[in-house]
């Protein structure tokens, strides 16, 4: 079967399927670079999560290091202090004053448990999830996943375990489940079946990872709306990074095989297959080393053997899932008229060899193309293929969300431990930058929690001190920071009354934002970014040229004029505040030159209303238009134009709710109704 496979690939070059794949889905190098950032920021912020926090973990393709066009964001979302123990003895090991949840599969299919409440949880979801079955306390999934669907994207939709919806033009699934530090006694054969892949350290970090449980039950179950199912997100990430470059391509050939042809084929079939069978796939091929070499001149060919190995499945109904071989994952929607009606298709395709690929609109050119342009020059040094530029915007973007781990005092005296233990081990150059960033947000927030603590005891020499000590913690974030983190400080000096300060470092800011080069979000100018910066250090362009949006911590004070929104987000448990960085530079720009220079102050508000009103995404990103449009309100309200306020805030009710603070708009709308009863 081998040799055949070999044989009528013999026709197609693969190298250059192997180049092109790799211009679509990153180099090795690539690849490693964006699992080993996510790595140490998942660490990151895992570690310094309060124990009665949520934890928040990327998985998907996402995660596993793809960048394909079209593909959803999904995450996984559970509580900090809740845990689940396959039997009573596992007890022993779990934390003090963690909820115990006990997995009872005795009586489910393969694949799925009922979880049972041992201890009490102060969770509302959870309390609320609970239903009495078999004289115990049992977590019903349907409720579940109904209460918590839009906790974390408002107005969102299940769709299987998940909170799936669009958002800015992408699609996303958020799964809130549970978490169990042990390896599932069902899947304990799928560790004795690992004699060649994966490595036994990375079969070993696996079982101790343990495994999730994702709100949603077996169909053909006994108990359908009760039911969990395990998830092995976690596992399947470390076996995707077990493979070598060559499997991940062929996996990557996959998804975009089933996207671009399979699901093509008739419209009565093309959601019966989706990307975990895939993954599925090629993990028993690899496996069972039905491919002794998986290398680059052998692509097409372990493509081959993973499509007749699907074929074969869909032949025989069953695709057994790789932890738990006994949950067939075709059962539920691949069987009878359907199934016949895939198998059909997938045998045409089979019928025409490799050669079906040329139905493959990303891929038909690197078939075609290459082969017959005898001056088209293959490169297969990787290192030639890798853009400086694409990894930078992912990067800096994923830096981004470490200003927002880091909300109290605790946090920040556990994370500067962290950091300091991180520093003791060797890093790479991407993970240092990472270290760095979080360092100046550490700062940054103790800096104003200092601040906020402090009052006024009269003694001029105790004040001198601390304002100096949280002035320098300022100026040192912004030292090796973002660009845009220097507004932090004027916030700073805003807020203790020094406005011609303040106004200085503004315009120092806007000199440094609008460099041509600057990257703000994944918009930049890439022959002038590269110009500037091409070649340094990530530490050095995130210095020099990259912009974010300002975070601010709900629970600390940086602006009085934004209290109200805080404390709205707060009462709706949104932990941070975001504010586009040239929004939040024309508001405190028009709040100093109040106090100093009138006209200034009227020219900042005209740019920010400007920019409110026409922008198209570029500096006032669509999730953030709420707060944009609150701001703008919040301006044209102190300047006493009350029916231009109202206008800006009714807008600001009408946008996607990202940041949560819509009491706070209706409070302003109606505390300017009752001030002007006769208007």
């Amino acid at each position: 079967m081998e040799s055949f496979s070999v044989e009528i690939c013999e026709g197609l070059q693969p190298m250059p399927v192997f180049v092109g794949l790799c211009e679509m889905m990153g180099t090795s190098q690539q690849v490693a670079l964006r699992r080993e950032t996510d790595d140490i920021l998942e660490m990151l912020k895992r570690r310094v999560t309060p124990y009665d926090g949520i934890i928040e973990m990327w998985s998907g393709s996402n995660r596993e290091g793809f960048r394909l066009e079209g593909s959803d964001i999904d995450k996984m979302y559970w509580p900090n202090n809740h845990r689940v123990i396959m039997d009573m003895s596992q007890s022993q090991y779990i934390t003090a004053n963690t909820t115990l949840i006990l997995s009872d599969s005795s009586g489910s299919p393969p694949g799925f448990t009922l979880l049972q409440l041992l201890t009490p949880t102060t969770d509302r979801e959870v309390q609320l999830s609970c239903v009495i079955m078999n004289g115990g306390v049992y977590l019903s999934s349907s409720i579940y996943r109904q209460l918590t669907c839009s906790l974390v994207m408002p107005n969102s939709t299940a769709h299987g375990p998940c909170a799936s919806g669009y958002f800015a033009g992408q699609e996303y699934d958020n799964a809130h489940c549970f978490v169990c530090d042990f390896w599932p006694p069902s899947a304990l054969s799928w560790r004795n079946r690992c004699h060649s892949w994966p490595d036994p350290e990375v079969v070993d970090e696996i079982v101790r990872n343990g495994c999730h449980f994702v709100a949603i039950g077996h169909p053909f179950g006994p108990h359908e709306y009760e039911e969990w199912r395990i998830s092995f997100s976690q596992a399947e990430y470390k076996c995707v990074s077990a493979m070598n470059h060559s499997q991940f391509l062929t996996y990557g050939l996959l998804k975009l095989f089933l996207k671009e042809v399979i699901n093509q084929q008739a419209e009565e079939t093309n959601e019966l297959l989706c990307s975990y069978h895939m993954k599925t796939t090629i993990f028993w091929a690899i496996q069972q080393n039905t491919l002794p070499y998986w290398c680059p001149k052998n692509l097409l060919v372990g493509f081959w053997v993973c499509f007749k190995l699907l074929l074969k499945w869909v032949y025989e109904g069953v695709c057994p899932n790789f932890f738990i071989p006994q949950n067939n994952l075709f059962l539920t929607k691949i069987h009878g008229s359907s199934q016949n009606r895939m198998f059909l298709q997938l045998h045409e395709l089979y019928e025409k060899g490799p050669a079906c690929l040329l139905q493959s609109s990303s891929i038909r050119s690197y078939i075609i193309d290459v082969p017959y342009n005898p001056r088209a020059v293959v490169c297969t040094d990787e290192s030639l293929n890798m853009y400086e530029l694409g990894f930078d915007v992912k990067l800096f973007n994923r830096m981004n969300t470490l200003t927002a781990i880091v909300s109290d005092k605790h946090q920040c005296i556990k994370t500067i431990f962290l950091i300091e233990q991180c520093l003791d081990s060797p890093r790479k150059p991407h993970q240092f930058v990472m270290l760095q960033k979080l360092t100046a947000s550490v700062l940054q927030t103790t800096a104003v929690m200092l601040q906020n603590m402090c009052t006024n005891t009269g003694v001029n020499k105790q004040m001198y001190i601390a304002d100096k000590m949280q002035s320098h913690m300022l100026k040192l974030a912004a030292k090796f920071g973002f660009v845009s983190d220097t507004l932090y400080i004027a916030m700073y000096y805003y807020k203790t009354f020094r406005y011609r300060e303040a106004s200085s470092v503004i315009e120092m800011t806007k000199v440094k934002l609008a460099k041509p080069y600057l990257m703000y979000s994944i918009h930049v100018d890439r022959e002038r970014y590269t110009e500037a910066v091409g070649g340094e250090s990530w530490s050095t362009k995130m210095r020099k040229a990259v912009a974010c949006d300002i975070y601010l911590i709900n629970t600390i004070c940086y602006i009085s004029e934004l209290i109200p929104e805080q404390q709205s987000a707060l009462q709706n448990r949104e932990t941070i505040l975001f504010i586009p960085v040239f929004v939040m530079l024309h508001f405190l720009e028009f709040l100093c030159y109040r106090h100093t220079d009138t006209t200034l102050s009227q020219a900042a508000l005209d740019k920010l209303q400007v920019l409110v009103h026409h922008d198209q995404g570029l500096y006032v990103p669509d999730e953030l238009r709420d707060i944009s449009w609150e701001i703008l309100g919040i301006c044209q309200q102190i300047t006493g134009n009350l029916q231009a306020a109202q206008n800006s805030y009714q807008q600001s009710l009408a946008q996607y709710p990202w940041n949560n603070i819509q009491g706070a708009t209706q409070r302003r709308i109606q505390d300017m109704m009752q001030s002007t009863p006769y208007q």
